[in-house]
């Protein structure tokens, strides 16, 4: 099973093969997680990223194989994390909620100095502030981009937005984000 592709194992899934939409999951746990922790810090990702899934299953009868299952899964994650924004309250909102797990995952070789290290934290940590202080539309377009790496094809199906228009959000998202960390320029060199 491990070796057939997505629209195999949807066909599976949609007959009824639970192991098949669990080869799904774990085929894309990953990118889902990912995509839920930059678009809402790590406190709610999990959650949000299980709520996907289970949205995921509740909907594949009517997925159909138009598009790519990463495509239609990107959107309902997507979605998933604009609803859990949207519950927030403006006074429960923070956008500097980072955890040491972030700075944590920063993969560095045993060769470079603790001092080095702790730099490259500080500027994980200073990174994922940014990203999570951009605006939503920035954000989830900057998130999709730069960190999941699709292409503003892929990116105008999930998000249902013009390509031209996500491209200028990328390029805002950016322009802020530069803007915000402008105060480390030249300072971990």
């Amino acid at each position: 099973m491990i070796d057939q592709d997505d629209a195999a194992l949807v066909l599976a899934s949609q007959q009824g093969d639970r192991d098949a939409f669990g080869a799904l999951i774990s085929r894309h746990a990953r990118s889902i997680l990912s995509l839920t922790t930059r678009m809402l810090g790590p406190a709610d990702a999990e959650d949000v990223a299980q709520e996907t899934f289970v949205a995921a299953y509740r909907a594949l009868a009517s997925f159909k194989s138009d598009s790519k299952f990463s495509t239609w899964l990107y959107r309902i994650g997507v979605n998933k994390c604009t609803d859990s924004l949207r519950a927030r309250r403006p006074e429960n909102t923070s956008l500097d909620v980072i955890s040491d797990e972030s700075a944590a995952a920063l993969d560095v070789s045993n060769d470079e100095t603790p001092h080095w290290e702790l730099e490259q934290a500080e500027l994980a940590w200073e990174l994922d502030k940014g990203i999570q202080a951009l605006p939503h539309l920035y954000r989830e377009s900057f998130v999709l981009r730069h960190i999941e790496g699709l292409g503003y094809d892929e990116m105008s199906l999930i998000l249902g937005v013009h390509r031209d228009t996500l491209k200028m959000r990328v390029y805002k998202a950016r322009t802020l984000l530069c803007q915000s960390l402008a105060h480390l320029d030249g300072v971990h060199r």
